[in-house]
């Protein structure tokens, strides 16, 4: 530990959960928990990460779930103000969905007796991250790869272009920072790939103004024309998109890929290929819910077996 992060003042935060949240299956609902500025200790169940609270401040946060409340443990170089502990408040609050309403959901679920469990482990929140520019960024990250390189793109980008906090500690980047970058030093540092382009002109759009990724979670448009917009972004296709979709609370798209496909082979074809149309032909009756069903039936055994509590 450095002379300076000797000094860090420590702080408490304590953010109330409806009754239907679990704070162990949204924390792992997927795989950004594995992926900086979040990290993970399954043996304490604890959630931590970095986050931005103003231009010129950046915390650490650990999260534990007890009843009723996420716990924060905030550790930060001078003592947070009262408007910095409301947006950081609100940014947890966003990264675990805290303001949806998931009780239709889980009314939908206790209707099918295959589906029961979901609404009794308290299921279906994923995990996102506090802004859709982060969100879309790692999902372009997650594409045509292995999840090893997903992790050691994103960990590159973090470490060049995000706030530091202390040794190993930074924040994710913002737009203007990721928008300064050349597209070598995201082909060669970051090791990003063909990507490199299409992380700058997002970044850049971003930053510009000319493209308001943020409205994507409020936004009224219907899911066809939102997704539309989505694709406008070079490296978002059909299966970025829809899974871009569920993390702004868009359900009513499976986002297939090749692992999904294996997975829905083995628990409904007995392991025979399967058409992508027989794959939406199964869930369209789960209706607005159908790409939620999916995923949490496809991840159920890897949840369980990694993650349960």
């Amino acid at each position: 530990m450095t002379h300076s992060q000797a000094q860090w003042l420590d702080s408490r935060l304590s953010i109330r959960t409806p009754p239907n949240f679990d704070f162990w299956r949204t924390a792992y609902s997927h795989g950004w928990c594995d992926l900086p500025p979040f990290s993970f200790d399954l043996e304490l169940h604890t959630l931590s990460r970095v986050f931005a609270v103003s231009d010129d401040r950046v915390v650490q946060c650990t999260m534990r779930g007890t009843a009723g409340a996420i716990v924060v443990g905030i550790t930060s170089p001078r003592q947070l103000t009262d408007k910095q502990r409301k947006f950081l408040t609100a940014q947890i609050r966003s990264c675990f969905r805290l303001e949806e309403d998931f009780a239709p959901f889980h009314m939908a679920a206790r209707n099918r007796s295959q589906y029961r469990w979901i609404a009794s482990s308290r299921s279906g929140r994923l995990l996102r991250a506090p802004t859709v520019f982060e969100d879309a960024i790692k999902i372009i990250c997650t594409t045509n790869c292995t999840w090893a390189l997903t992790r050691l793109m994103v960990s590159n980008l973090v470490l060049l272009a995000g706030k530091r906090m202390g040794e190993g500690l930074y924040a994710f980047p913002e737009p203007v920072a990721v928008a300064a970058l050349t597209e070598h030093e995201l082909r060669k540092q970051v090791k990003a790939g063909y990507r490199a382009p299409y992380l700058l002109e997002l970044a850049k759009r971003v930053a510009e103004g000319t493209l308001d990724i943020e409205s994507w979670r409020s936004s009224l448009l219907p899911t066809d024309t939102l997704l539309k917009e989505m694709r406008t972004v070079k490296g978002i296709g059909p299966y970025a998109g829809e899974n871009l979709l569920r993390l702004v609370g868009r359900y009513d798209r499976l986002g297939l890929d090749s692992w999904v496909r294996g997975q829905f082979s083995r628990l409904h074809a007995r392991g025979q290929k399967v058409k992508d149309a027989t794959i939406e032909r199964y869930y369209k009756p789960f209706g607005e819910w159908r790409g939620l069903f999916f995923w949490l039936e496809m991840t159920r055994d890897w949840h369980d077996e990694k993650f349960a509590p």
